[in-house]
């Protein structure tokens, strides 16, 4: 069977996503989710999704340079773009990993971190559970999602865009990274997964590309996007 390209983030892609994509509507968010991991030490941390390390590189540059960071993705296309952002010796290791399976031993992190990844597990109930598995005592599940088309309508414009060349069932990627926002279901799988302390936060950012076709470009490499992101939850 022949396999999707832009399924798999393979050839340019990557690199059109971080390049058009990642400072309109991924740096912003990285930068206020890795504020909220400066309170404390952290000896080891685990990214989920970590993508083309975006949030690898500010989670680098923000923590000491004894904080072991071990950033993972499903697909390796991603990450091995992501590497060239590191020099050697940055306590970065790199994995291949399912965010409903991960290969870790228990308690092995004293923190996880996703940004913008829960929403595209399908799983939604092992993607709480692993991070909880795989977490220290006291240890701190922190990550990020959008919120929904109502306030994102460079997404949902997208959707119905793609949409309008399909007679019937059209594609309904656009929909996956909107769909995840409810935040009493949130709490809930959460809290079936064992964190008990959980807490929300809501944050709103105005972003902006230098131009229509850029932002197309990535939109077009990525297949998502978001505007709003309805706030990173810490879980411990």
């Amino acid at each position: 069977m022949k396999r999707d390209r832009n399924v798999l983030f393979q050839g340019a892609i990557p690199e059109n996503y971080d390049r058009y994509l990642g400072p309109v509507i991924f740096e912003p968010w990285a930068e206020e989710l890795v504020s909220r991991l400066t309170r404390k030490k952290y000896e080891r941390i685990l990214e989920i999704a970590c993508g083309t390390g975006i949030v690898t590189r500010r989670l680098r540059d923000a923590l000491p340079a004894t904080t072991e960071i071990i950033a993972t993705d499903l697909n390796r296309d991603m990450f091995e773009f992501a590497k060239e952002k590191f020099s050697n010796g940055e306590n970065v290791l790199w994995q291949q990993a399912d965010a409903s399976a991960l290969p870790f031993p228990n308690c092995s992190f004293d923190a996880v971190v996703c940004q913008f990844g829960v929403m595209f597990v399908p799983d939604k109930a092992a993607a709480m559970r692993e991070p909880y598995r795989v977490l220290r005592r006291g240890g701190v599940f922190l990550f990020n999602v959008w919120d929904e088309f109502a306030v994102n309508p460079f997404g949902q414009i997208a959707h119905a865009t793609i949409a309008s060349f399909f007679d019937h069932d059209p594609p309904g990627f656009y929909e996956i990274p909107f769909g995840f926002y409810d935040s009493t279901m949130i709490r809930k799988l959460l809290e079936e997964a064992g964190f008990e302390k959980i807490e929300s936060f809501s944050e709103t950012k105005s972003c902006r590309s230098n131009s229509a076709r850029e932002f197309a470009t990535g939109i077009g490499a990525r297949q998502s996007g978001r505007r709003r992101g309805n706030g990173a939850w810490r879980g411990s």
